[in-house]
């Protein structure tokens, strides 16, 4: 399990920065050290979060890889899937 510093900026809808680390406790020591250098800016969220790739984080956490558009799309088409199971 791989464990991403993701930095995401609200008011922009975009990611500045993700970075993958092997061990949870190094990368919790970065976000602390991150959120203090962005502790001005309310727009700024930082996290940790694990997934087992980079490509499984953008699908469950996909919120902060894809656009508002590309995310309502995506809830569009899985609403009409599940009505139509």
């Amino acid at each position: 399990m791989a464990h991403f510093l993701v930095v995401f900026d609200r008011r922009r809808g975009a990611v500045l920065r993700e970075e993958p680390y092997d061990d949870y406790r190094d990368a919790l020591a970065e976000r602390f050290r991150t959120e203090k250098a962005h502790r001005d800016n309310p727009d700024i969220e930082v996290v940790v979060l694990s997934a087992a790739s980079s490509a499984d984080l953008r699908r469950t956490h996909a919120r902060y890889f894809l656009t508002l558009s590309q995310l309502a799309s995506a809830e569009h088409s899985a609403t009409r899937t599940a009505a139509a199971g």
